[in-house]
């Protein structure tokens, strides 16, 4: 199992796009089309490190207008969290044993097989559970893909390029290091992250308002911080609270697609 990717809802691709390509130097990756959304992935980072940001656009919403239902009522910004696994139907069982209850779930095509956690169970955000025919063991497998044989549709869809061109990408490339939870209860998140969804524990601290943090990453690389509400913050709910990326310039914040994306110097 790993963390593939983290999805954020827009009602327009095109300008968190341009600002991933860009500002960030993000590869594009693949998209797709589907009943009541389209999803375009971009890898911010190189072969080596860096993670994957999916936008999804509601499309098609007189068929299905989950998304554009979600964007009316909560705005732009994060959607989900997937995490590829090998097994879904092995993995559905471990929820079932976890006392949580799956939603969505469809095994009806060996080529993309899914279901979803909620939020009241999955800690603040949506979490997507898939099993792809796509051989792949990290999220730095797509990249290496596109890299020789340029983007891709999404395995299981037709058709042909609907995200619009990009600028041209920055000439240096940013990183993204982390996507960052906040939550009140830092061991419940971290037991369900790490004995569920099977993430290894790599670094824990405080942050200087005393925020207690810890760090998990499955393979690939891909990281998960989960930072402690306390105090007053204690009786907000749990979310995904920013992505931190690390690249050239001066530190700043951006707004990509609703998302809270915290950009600092690189080391």
């Amino acid at each position: 199992m790993y963390l593939d990717h983290v999805a954020l809802a827009t009602r327009d691709a095109g300008p968190p796009l341009a600002l991933l390509v860009g500002e960030l130097g993000a590869t594009v990756l693949s998209g797709g089309l589907a009943i009541g959304y389209r999803p375009m992935q971009v890898h911010v980072g190189d072969g080596d490190s860096g993670m994957k940001v999916e936008l999804l656009e509601p499309w098609r919403t007189e068929e299905n207008d989950f998304l554009a239902r979600f964007v009316d009522r909560h705005g732009q910004g994060p959607h989900h969290l997937t995490f590829k696994v090998d097994d879904l139907e092995a993995m559905l069982a471990r929820v079932e044993q976890a006392g949580l209850t799956a939603v969505g779930i469809d095994l009806s095509s060996p080529v993309w097989m899914e279901a979803f956690l909620q939020p009241r169970d999955a800690h603040g955000t949506v979490v997507q559970l898939a099993e792809s025919s796509v051989p792949g063991k990290s999220p730095l497998d797509d990249y290496a893909y596109v890299e020789t044989q340029g983007a891709r549709l999404m395995e299981g869809e037709g058709g042909e390029q609907w995200w619009p061109d990009t600028p041209p990408r920055a000439s240096e490339r940013s990183y993204l290091r982390r996507i960052v939870m906040a939550t009140p209860d830092l061991a419940a998140t971290t037991s369900f992250f790490t004995d569920l969804l099977e993430g290894t524990e790599r670094a824990r601290g405080q942050s200087p308002d005393g925020q207690d943090w810890i760090d998990l990453v499955w393979a690939g690389g891909s990281c998960i911080r989960l930072e402690e509400l306390a105090g007053a913050q204690g009786d907000r709910p749990a979310r995904i609270d920013r992505l931190e990326v690390e690249g050239p310039g001066q530190a700043r914040e951006l707004d990509i697609a609703g998302a809270r994306v915290v950009v600092s110097p690189a080391s």
